[in-house]
């Protein structure tokens, strides 16, 4: 017989606050047409992305963060001593160590929470609030932040006509706490290792130590190429399009409710037509809120979830205690999907 005691958390975890942080500069499309053979309507047709927001020096992962967590807590009605855990999702802090969710911690005035940085590209938010909800059942901390945050125009390949007009900067971040209800359902999650490949940095960090740069990419002034994203864009979207639409699915019978049950649908925001797909395969009907952030923020990677609910409750197109599908999906290939009440 164990002799350990049993967990004394809370019967049940929600999203109780929510923040955002986009980056002052606004990038058109034709800033990026300077790089690449292409134009404004094959951009737009293909994305559905009109503008992006690129970081500034000083608009770090971590100063980004800050921002948006800080608004998170106070939208919560928490004060940051409260926070028990900050969990960090990011693919753009360039340290290997320390995480930078412990940096976090420290300055926004949290009182020796646990903090860890994951890696899970695009599903980073959902991997992040099951980690969180779990944390609060199972009763370590009472109060969870869960950030996603990306300066992917740090890699950005902007000679790449694939990839170019993609990726923005931002954060988003939201407070989890203790419920008496279920509000965030089962997560539905996992991942597809044989297709890695089709989403990927182009160049490993270390290929970088060997003294012969022969081996590396060179960019049009034949200077050696940052390492960035790439991907496979056709087997990208028929995965998404398809196979996530199977994942949503199950999430929304893993919560026990249908279509018709939900107000609001918040997918990764990769690309206009990806979001218009699995609506259109999962028949939402008319009456479900569908995010269409990327237009405007374009592809943030770990942020767009929680940078799309922030902006659907911020104007009103969707409101506190809402029922929200939310769905993450990129590389790995990784994905995670649950239905949450939003906050």
């Amino acid at each position: 017989m164990s002799k350990i005691k049993p967990s004394k958390g809370a019967p049940y975890a929600r999203i109780l606050g929510v923040g955002g942080y986009r980056p002052t500069r606004v990038v058109p499309n034709e800033v990026i047409l300077e790089r690449i053979d292409s134009s404004d309507e094959w951009i737009r047709s293909r994305s559905g992305i009109a503008t992006r927001h690129w970081a500034s020096d000083e608009e770090t992962v971590a100063m980004m963060s800050i921002e948006a967590a800080g608004k998170a807590i106070a939208d919560a009605g928490i004060s940051p001593e409260q926070v028990g855990g900050v969990i960090v999702s990011t693919v753009s802090h360039f340290k290997q160590t320390p995480a930078v969710a412990t940096e976090i911690a420290h300055r926004i005035g949290a009182d020796k929470p646990a903090a860890f940085d994951i890696s899970a590209g695009c599903a980073g938010f959902g991997y992040g609030l099951t980690l969180a909800k779990g944390m609060i059942v199972e009763g370590s901390a009472e109060y969870v932040l869960v950030i996603g945050v990306e300066r992917l125009s740090d890699l950005t390949d902007l000679e790449d006509r694939a990839t170019a007009f993609l990726f923005g900067d931002g954060a988003g971040a939201v407070v989890v706490g203790p419920a008496q209800e279920p509000h965030i359902g089962p997560t539905v999650w996992g991942s597809e290792g044989d297709k890695s490949e089709t989403i990927k940095q182009t160049v490993a960090w270390d290929k970088f130590r060997v003294g012969d740069v022969s081996h590396l990419p060179l960019d049009s002034n034949g200077e050696v190429k940052f390492p960035a994203i790439t991907q496979e864009g056709q087997a990208v979207f028929r995965w998404a399009v398809f196979e996530m639409a199977k994942v949503a699915q199950q999430a929304l019978d893993a919560a026990g409710i249908s279509a018709d049950d939900l107000d609001v649908f918040i997918p990764h925001q990769a690309n206009m037509r990806i979001i218009d797909s699995m609506v259109k395969t999962l028949k939402l009907p008319e009456h479900v809120t569908v995010a269409r952030d990327v237009e405007t923020t374009g592809n943030t990677s770990a942020a767009s979830i929680p940078l799309a609910m922030e902006r659907l409750l911020a104007t009103g197109q969707a409101k506190s205690g809402d029922t929200a599908l939310v769905i993450g999906f990129g590389a790995g290939l990784v994905y995670a999907a649950t239905v949450v009440t939003l906050p």
